[in-house]
């Protein structure tokens, strides 16, 4: 079977600049869809956005009360698609990564190198992959195309058969990732402020996913999966 991955990541700055810290955590997420279903999921969010007079750019970081209905139907919009959009993030503790004795002391290897996990553990069975990164992440020529080169020689029979960036402000699916991300990482950071509405949109998720919080999951979950990463076991 193909499927599509589209990848961004929230708080670099958590692992660039200790002097300029502001967030724990740094997330790197994917929505894993079918690549049949990609149409389908084009299609129903730019219906949304048609709906609520949106043309813009969906972030999460512009998510505001104006277009509750906008937000609140990409949330059902996740959890209506079923199996056909599954969302996986890992989560790093910034303040634990050693740089200087795991990553050669390059920050840009060791990001990569959490990219990488994020995406090991659902690259399965003798499925196809395609995916497709903001292009902000981009910031090494090489590395993209080295995390397909690893991917694919630990894979038993599945093939990652490209890695490449793509503008986010041109495709929707990048534009979805940043939104369930960033509501991942505002969760995780504790970023957000109680009874704002970024704070109750994340709660209207939450019961979507019955969950009390989002908070790093079991390996096994399949929907929402959030990968807090144990960076004390050596990493």
């Amino acid at each position: 079977m193909k499927f599509e991955v589209y990848c961004d990541e929230s708080q670099p700055d958590a692992l660039w600049s200790k002097s300029r810290r502001r967030a724990k955590y740094l997330l790197i997420g994917g929505l894993w869809i079918p690549a049949r279903s990609r149409d389908k999921v084009k299609t129903a969010i730019a219906k949304l956005k048609a709906e609520h007079g949106f043309p813009h750019e969906i972030k999460w970081h512009k998510v505001h009360e104006d277009k509750a209905g906008l937000y609140r139907g990409l949330a059902d919009l996740f959890i209506g698609l079923g199996d056909d959009a599954r969302f996986r993030c890992v989560v790093v503790e910034a303040r634990k990564v050693n740089l200087d004795r795991f990553h050669r002391g390059d920050r840009e290897l060791g990001f990569y190198k959490f990219y990488y996990q994020m995406l090991l553990h659902w690259v399965v069975g003798d499925n196809q992959y395609r995916v497709f990164c903001d292009i902000k992440t981009c910031r090494v020529s090489n590395q993209l195309a080295e995390i397909r080169r690893i991917l694919n020689r630990v894979a038993v029979s599945a093939t990652v058969e490209s890695i490449q960036a793509l503008p986010s402000h041109e495709v929707e699916l990048l534009q979805f990732t940043d939104f369930l991300l960033g509501m991942a990482s505002s969760r995780m950071n504790e970023s957000v402020k109680p009874d704002t509405f970024k704070d109750k949109l994340i709660r209207y998720l939450e019961r979507k996913l019955g969950r009390a919080r989002l908070k790093p999951t079991g390996p096994f979950e399949q929907k929402y999966n959030i990968f807090s990463m144990n960076l004390d076991r050596g990493w």
